[in-house]
């Protein structure tokens, strides 16, 4: 696809929206009824494509220099009237139309979420944290997302206040909601519940979780060969009654399970009375262990079928689920996500949609860049922080099709497979206004 095609997917997305202002306005009934200086697909359009400049310096670039630009108090007046379910509409649509053009049979989906801290806000009591062991105050967003490793680009997104934080259920709701016939989702060991793989089996799809190996994980309860490596088929009744004959069948680890009143299925009924006659939900899956280095093994639980996914193909697929760690800190320290022009929720949710839509419309350029093969040592990759420049360059009308493409080939990075990174990267902070870097 085409640089083009991939803006005018995205600039139809941002119209449809503002076409219809009743549908995303905090007041339906005024806001955007008059023609003003920033209508709303300015607005929307302007936030989309900010980079990590000060608000003022950005209001300059958006209007290209003209003294007759608005001021940064009359754009935060606007940008207040529009609720963050605009840009959620927008990202949409535009992650759609983009799965639509890859024309993908069964993508593969990695689920993770990620923290992201917003000015320090005692009020906001569902994501302040006091701070402890002499740190600072602060408040954090957590962002579920849905990532496509083949194409590299965010499917889909929920945004929860920390105290709020329910990984579990935004799953679910992805899953649920998700136009997609059929997919598989690989999630590591902090999303393995049976209520999860029943959404996923529910909805057609596939799933590959790692599990824990202690005494608190699914594993757990599961009658298992004590060898270090094992492929094993399991098709677990669940139920929550527990009568003297269901108590029975529970003897058989691997058929049956119970599952308590406190915890949560949504595909069992939570109450049952003694004359209710027994109901069971199934569950099949495989328990797969394998080896990872020449001492350590990973477990993981699979509705894979095993001609096609045997255990080595297991492995490298799960490994490819570390695509969406990479892509979280493209997300923040390149696309700028750390770089907030607000200090209200409302306005950051903005502002978080906004770069995953940005960080969707790169990746899909650069992705399409023809990159020539050279002689030596390494594969090389475009530079996606340059990339990400010229992305939003071409996307302010700032610099054509053909150059957009001829700069992103001439700026490269080498591929070095044998590295490795560490999975937390120390956090950067929230800092005042004045210290921004315009």
């Amino acid at each position: 696809m085409k640089p083009k095609q991939i803006k005018k997917l995205l600039i139809t997305e941002i119209k449809n929206v503002a076409d219809n202002p009743r549908d995303y306005c905090t007041n339906p009934g005024s806001d955007f009824s008059r023609k003003r200086k920033l209508p709303m697909d300015k607005i929307l359009g302007g936030i989309i494509g900010m980079e990590s400049g000060s608000l003022t310096n950005e209001l300059i670039d958006l209007f290209d220099a003209s003294p007759d630009a608005p001021t940064s108090s009359a754009f935060v007046q606007q940008r207040n009237k529009v609720k963050p379910q605009a840009f959620k509409k927008i990202f949409d649509g535009f992650s759609n139309k983009l799965r639509c053009e890859c024309n993908e049979r069964m993508p593969i989906l990695a689920i993770d979420g990620s923290d992201v801290q917003i000015p320090t806000n005692p009020e906001d009591i569902n994501s302040f944290h006091p701070g402890k062991d002499g740190r600072k105050p602060y408040n954090l967003l957590h962002i579920n997302a849905l990532y496509n490793i083949n194409h590299s680009i965010y499917d889909d997104v929920i945004i929860q206040k920390s105290k709020e934080k329910n990984e579990h259920k935004a799953l679910q709701e992805m899953v649920d909601q998700s136009e997609i016939p059929e997919a598989l989702v690989i999630a590591d060991r902090g999303y393995e519940s049976f209520n999860s793989m029943a959404h996923i089996q529910e909805k057609g799809w596939f799933f590959l979780i790692r599990v824990k190996d202690g005494i608190n994980g699914i594993k757990n309860g599961l009658a298992l060969p004590e060898t270090d490596c094992f492929d094993m088929d399991i098709s677990l009744k669940l139920t929550r009654k527990k009568t003297n004959e269901d108590k029975e069948l529970l003897k058989d680890k691997n058929h049956y399970r119970s599952v308590s009143s406190t915890q949560l299925f949504d595909y069992l009924p939570l109450k049952n009375k003694k004359s209710d006659p027994v109901k069971f939900y199934e569950l099949r899956f495989r328990i797969v262990r394998f080896p990872i280095s020449e001492d350590s093994y990973e477990t993981v639980v699979t509705n894979l079928g095993r001609e096609k996914y045997d255990p080595d193909e297991l492995k490298k697929l799960y490994a490819a689920r570390w695509g969406i760690e990479t892509s979280f800190r493209d997300l923040k320290y390149t696309i700028g996500m750390l770089n907030f022009h607000s200090k209200k929720v409302m306005c950051i949710e903005q502002e978080i949609y906004a770069h995953m839509i940005m960080y969707n419309f790169s990746e899909m350029i650069t992705s399409h860049v023809v990159i020539e093969k050279k002689q030596g040592k390494y594969t090389y990759k475009a530079n996606f922080s340059v990339a990400v420049h010229m992305c939003r360059l071409f996307y302010h009308g700032k610099v054509t099709s053909p150059n957009l493409e001829t700069i992103i080939a001439r700026n490269l990075i080498p591929i070095r497979a044998d590295r490795h990174r560490e999975g937390k990267i120390t956090a950067k902070i929230f800092h005042g206004f004045l210290y921004r870097v315009a």
